[in-house]
């Protein structure tokens, strides 16, 4: 050695220069990158806050998440809310020395180079450690073209690595995992481990046990190949490829190993998705009251006009709230990415159970009437009065609404090609209350099929604290979009006449005192006359009979001579009181319940029965926080006393007399509801709508049928009052909240004031015909 020659010293020489200075390059490389000389390189800061597009949570007041907004369903968890199966499975089967390196595993990275790329073994696994994949996933790698591509993945590897060793000293371990599931895409949007958790398995992450944590830490290779809906047998095989290495780690003993492995794959899929899920038009409702950035400027098919939109911008707190508050740094607050948290006034209990007993009553028996009823008629779903001009007008007006008829338009397409289009028949999924059935028609027929569907809504009200605790605002989201509890008005009927009533008893009336059940004519303004007449003929027709007879039979008679006693305006500032802002027209017609108003509005109004005579303002959100948990805003109701308890009781007791010996007695018959509930059954013109609205001491709810549109009803009165279409509803609804233990809703009679002696219990009295004919002489004129 002492004697090389001068060739052998100069390949010595050679060889150490070349085995020195690449790795002299890839120092000096590497520490450019760290510092950030060759491209952005993320501060300790950014490092500390990752920025991510965060799913804004809805939840229910017992607790549960009824669905998210988002661009990325992404919700953060931190380490101590995750099963420790989930922590075992992924650290054996992505990183077996995760707690050994410091974000960059040499042998590991060392075992690829021998066993992957010189043996040829394919199932040895990668060299990239957890740390490494999250930084994977918190910086995304650049995927352009480059023209020194080499030196460009080289480049981005050792950016990797200078992330993850930055990750390692800003984080603990367990916040590295923490952090990683939280960031990583498990297919279905679902992004992080919280979400995945509830989509394939409806638990929260800590409650995963291990062949669930398996079958998700399997599904990291690749989210879609071993999707366990669409590929259950790629799924169980990756679960068990994972179990395989838990057993080699030892997490798992091989007698584990081999029953675990025999387990079939069981999911609840649950998908993150607006349309999916509890309460789905409420969900809706607060998306788009949320992110209103300005008053509606056109009423079309009686949405909120600009002025009543207007008035709701300036005086309800949640209209447009992300356009109305700004975050720290000024910029506005985006449901879709900030992570808000949304603490509604739902019970989710209710709420299964509002939505269970419409579908019910809907599935099982109005909707297979009303097909019944229907069959053979030319012109259903539409009235046989209807002319085919007026038929062919509506369902125009209808097509222009879908977006097969915008998506044209927008593309140029002429009226007449549109037309075509529409009469071309084509492959569709059709709603069916057996479920969506796959069928070919063409999209104008869709559109008369859709209309043969009964609409309904329902609404639960705590008349103490306003808080609602149930809102269906219609059957399927998907296929009935329009929201029947906030948007919608309609004609009440007859639920307008306990206003009426109330009028009369704050003003001296007693439940005994007695009217004529004979007709009463008004003159209108133009000269004409109007004269209400009675939904049915009684053998009380033509007799006096006591105001709480005509509230329980719900006789129009006694309706118009109580208006014609107090004309409009008493009854309008009774209404405004309770918080109708609807248009109420200065006709006599009005006390029979021509208004149209929207189902918040009647259902709040009758809070006012139970709360002692406290209207208390309906809301529906109790509180919006951060993604961090700060509180932005919090919301209670407001109260307003506008009749005294007296009155109230009163009410509640005609109230109950309509479901005792009234046009409601199937609650207590049928349904079997025995305690003391108050109701009144609503049913307007040509039984177009059907309404119920019903009053516990603890629980104000309203429920609605109808059609798509007025013109869409039944002709007999037997099938389309109220009692028929929406009474069953609330009665299958309190039947079931009644039988939930857990909810506790009270059955005690109402509060009786103290020192309160006014009875309901008159008898009928005889006819006296002096007084009946100098009744009838009198002129009402209006």
């Amino acid at each position: 050695m002492k004697h090389l020659d001068e060739k052998t010293k100069k390949y010595i020489k050679i060889f150490w220069i070349g085995l020195i200075t690449p790795l002299i390059v890839l120092i000096l490389l590497f520490t450019c990158i760290s510092l950030g000389w060759l491209g952005y390189m993320p501060t300790i800061e950014e490092l500390a806050t990752p920025q991510h597009h965060l799913a804004s949570e809805v939840y229910s007041a017992d607790g549960k998440i009824m669905g998210t907004y988002f661009i990325e369903n992404r919700n953060i968890i931190e380490y101590k809310d995750l099963s420790p199966y989930l922590t075992k499975a992924l650290i054996a089967r992505e990183d077996r020395r995760f707690y050994k390196h410091s974000g960059i595993d040499f042998l590991g990275m060392m075992r690829v180079l021998f066993k992957t790329v010189l043996l040829h073994k394919k199932n040895e696994g990668g060299g990239s450690t957890i740390t490494q994949q999250l930084a994977k996933n918190l910086f995304p790698r650049d995927t352009s073209d480059h023209y020194f591509k080499s030196f460009h993945i080289v480049c981005t590897k050792m950016k990797e690595w200078a992330i993850a060793i930055k990750l390692e000293h800003a984080y603990s371990k367990e916040e590295i995992i923490a952090m990683y599931l939280n960031v990583v895409d498990f297919g279905n949007e679902s992004y992080g481990i919280k979400t995945a958790a509830r989509t394939y398995f409806n638990k929260s992450a800590d409650a995963l046990n291990i062949e669930e944590s398996a079958l998700l830490i399997g599904m990291l290779k690749s989210a879609s190949l071993f999707d366990p809906k669409r590929h259950p047998k790629k799924a169980l095989w990756r679960r068990n490829s994972v179990f395989n290495k838990m057993f080699e780690q030892k997490y798992i003993t091989k007698l584990q190993f081999d029953s675990l492995k025999q387990l079939p794959i069981k999911i609840d899929y649950q998908p993150q998705s607006y349309q999916a899920g509890l309460a789905t038009h409420f969900r809706e409702y607060i998306r788009f009251t949320m992110n209103r950035n300005k008053p509606l400027r056109k009423n079309y098919n009686n949405v909120l006009s600009f002025r009543e939109d207007s008035a709701k911008w300036e005086d309800d707190p949640l209209y447009g709230w992300c356009n109305k508050n700004l975050k720290p740094d000024g910029a506005k607050y985006n449901l879709y990415k900030d992570g808000l948290k949304i603490y509604t006034t739902i019970d989710s209990r209710m709420q299964q159970y509002a939505e269970k007993s419409l579908t019910e009553h809907l599935a099982k028996t109005l909707q297979p009437a009303f097909f019944k009823f229907k069959k053979g008629k030319k012109k259903a779903p539409f009235a046989g009065n209807m002319s085919e001009a007026n038929i062919h007008d509506r369902l125009t007006i209808a097509m222009r609404h879908t977006d097969r008829y915008r998506n044209l338009k927008n593309n140029g397409f002429s009226e007449k090609e549109i037309e075509d289009n529409f009469n071309e028949t084509t492959d569709m999924r059709v709603f069916t209350w057996k479920g969506i059935r796959d069928t070919i028609m063409t999209p104008w027929d869709s559109i008369r099929y859709s209309k043969f569907y009964l609409r309904a809504s329902f609404m639960a009200m705590d008349p103490h604290t306003g808080f609602i605790k149930a809102y269906v605002g219609g059957p399927d989201i998907r296929y009935f979009k329009y929201d029947g509890v906030m948007m919608q008005k309609r004609q009440v009927g007859s639920t307008i006449k306990p206003f009426l009533y109330t009028v009369a008893i704050k003003e001296g009336f007693k439940p005994c005192d007695l009217a004529w059940n004979s007709p009463v004519t008004f003159k209108l303004a133009d000269g004409s006359l109007y004269t209400p007449q009675n939904d049915e003929t009684t053998i009380y027709d033509g007799k006096r009979v006591t105001l709480t007879w005509g509230l329980s039979h719900s006789v129009n008679n006694i309706a118009a001579y109580l208006f014609q006693q107090f004309k409009y305006q008493p009854l309008v500032d009774l209404l405004r009181g309770l918080g109708i802002k609807s248009e109420i027209p200065d006709v006599p017609s009005i006390c029979l319940g021509t208004p149209e108003l929207s189902m918040y509005e009647l259902v709040g109004a009758y809070s006012v029965f139970a709360n002692q005579g406290v209207y208390t303002h309906p809301i529906c959100i109790n509180r919006i926080e951060d993604k961090n948990g700060n509180v932005l805003a919090a919301f209670t109701s407001k109260k307003v006393e506008i009749i005294n308890e007296t009155v109230a009781y009163t009410m509640l007791q005609m109230l109950t007399d309509v479901v005792r010996n009234g046009t409601a007695m199937r609650l207590p018959s049928t349904y079997h509801l025995k305690n003391e509930i108050g109701g009144k059954t609503g049913t307007t013109q040509n039984q177009s709508d059907g309404w119920f609205v019903g009053v516990t001491p603890d629980l104000v709810a309203g429920a609605w049928v109808g059609g798509d549109e007025p013109s869409i009803h039944f002709d007999r009165m037997s099938e389309g009052q109220g009692a028929s279409m929406a009474l069953p509803i609330f009665g299958l609804f309190m039947q079931k909240v009644y039988a939930d233990q857990s909810i506790q809703l009270s059955q005690k009679p109402f509060e009786k004031p103290e020192g309160y002696n006014i009875s309901i219990s008159c008898p009928m009295p005889e006819v006296d015909q002096e007084a009946k004919k100098e009744y009838l002489q009198d002129d009402f004129n209006w």
